[in-house]
């Protein structure tokens, strides 16, 4: 009898200690997700400051038969040794393989038809970016074409066939087939049917439920949705899907990934209204110098004074929207051409040096004068990629770059070889790291 109760005393403790270090791991797990407290973003009980880069092709990489696993590494890697610790990335695609423009292979070939290469190379992509305690921005949709996302959507609901403005140059035909999509009850439940499979998957990898994986940051409704004449739909959309994205998920947080306000008059865009929706945690900017007509890199001593000046007036203003929500911010989409409009991997960088060091350090001031921006992803990180026809769009087989398909290959990439913009990019990853001591120092004053 004493036998046995000294074995069911063991028993009883081994199942104490099983349930604590249980507990443990899901407390260490939960205390791993980006959080908002008091309108700042949190990781760990601390102020979270980053640096980021957008990586949107990383999913198709990630596949084991079709992609490159090991460049899918090595960049990771050399993202992560320049202390980039956030990575804005794609998380959804459309399309059957006679779609242009467009990424290939897609996620969703045809509504609820998925492709199971590109699934488990998102998820071979999350897990590797865990390994290294890197945070996804994952986006689920897009205005423009180059994932498919909303004119795809449109297409399958039998809008007719997408009017590509890179074949007819008539951008307007474009933006007025794609702002049908909010209020069209067919397409947009092909894309809530689809984020119902895809936020309750389960990692084929590592085995965690994207739900309860802290290596997202963010659910992001779309990549730069524009209202236009649509606002009221376009509102009610980001409402409706903000809310059933947090009903599927409220571990991680929701953003919309549009550009704040856009300098076009039409586009149907404000930071102020359409953030103000109690699902969305943190507003998002987007700066692109270069095609608003701030910048001409064939000229670049003629307009850079004139272009920080526009560049700094419009991220200040956004800061200051998100101050007035309460929100933080992040600016997530920003980049230059290189040199002369130059889209030849041997182009230098001169001028995109100085504009990355300008735009970090305005970001970095800010941030450290407590004003509510707390990181940057820069546009876009190339890699080991090159173009095999600079400034031509991106065709079936060629390399992935940071320049998505819809636009001329070799654009605004970073390439592993721009040791003077990775330079710039490292200097200031320590110094928006080194955020978060400084503010822990000040509180403890």
């Amino acid at each position: 009898m004493k036998r046995l109760n000294t074995l069911l005393l063991f028993v009883l403790l081994l199942g104490v200690s099983c349930v604590k270090q249980t507990t443990e791991q899901n407390n260490s797990a939960k205390n791993n997700f980006v959080t908002i407290e008091n309108g700042a973003l949190m990781l760990n009980g601390q102020p979270y400051y980053f640096m980021g880069a957008n990586y949107w092709y990383g999913m198709n990489i990630g596949m084991e038969k079709l992609g490159d696993r090991q460049r899918l590494v090595n960049e990771l890697d050399q993202m992560k040794a320049m202390g980039i610790t956030n990575l804005r990335i794609l998380a959804s695609s459309e399309g059957d393989e006679s779609q242009a423009f467009q990424v290939h292979p897609t996620m969703q070939s045809a509504p609820g038809k998925y492709n199971k290469e590109v699934l488990e190379g998102l998820d071979f992509f999350l897990s590797e970016m865990g390994k290294r305690e890197m945070k996804a921005v994952m986006v689920l949709n897009n205005f423009w074409t180059w994932s498919g996302g909303m004119p795809q959507y449109l297409l399958w609901a039998g809008k007719g066939e997408v009017p590509y403005p890179q074949i007819s140059q008539e951008w307007n035909k474009f933006t007025d087939y794609s702002k049908q999509f909010y209020a069209n009850e067919k397409a947009s439940k092909m894309f809530e049917d689809h984020l119902k499979v895809l936020i309750t998957r389960t990692n084929t990898v590592s085995g965690v439920k994207y739900t309860e994986d802290p290596t997202i940051m963010s659910w992001q409704l779309g990549n730069e949705p524009r209202g236009y004449s649509e606002v009221e739909e376009y509102h009610k959309w980001i409402a409706k899907t903000s809310a059933l994205i947090k009903g599927l998920d409220p571990n991680h947080l929701v953003s919309i990934g549009s550009e704040g306000d856009s300098p076009g008059p039409d586009a149907g865009i404000n930071l102020l209204k359409d953030s103000d929706v109690k699902d969305i945690d943190y507003v998002t900017i987007h700066i692109w110098a270069q095609n608003w007509g701030w910048y001409d890199p064939a000229k670049p001593e003629e307009k850079f004074d004139e272009t920080k000046k526009k560049v700094r007036e419009y991220l200040y203003k956004h800061v200051n929207d998100a101050k007035a929500l309460g929100k933080p911010a992040v600016l997530e989409e920003f980049g230059i051409a290189r040199d002369n409009d130059d889209y030849s991997p041997s182009a230098t960088t001169v001028w995109r040096d100085k504009y990355y060091s300008f735009v970090f350090d305005e970001v970095y001031q800010l941030a450290k004068e407590n004003a509510p921006i707390y990181g940057m992803n820069f546009w876009a990180y190339s890699g080991e990629g090159r173009p095999p026809r600079p400034k031509e769009f991106w065709k079936k087989g060629d390399n992935f770059l940071g320049d998505p398909p819809h636009e001329p290959q070799g654009w605004y990439g970073v390439y592993d070889k721009d040791q003077s913009t990775i330079q710039v990019i490292d200097d200031y990853a320590k110094k928006m790291n080194g955020l978060t001591s400084k503010v822990i120092a000040d509180n403890a004053q």
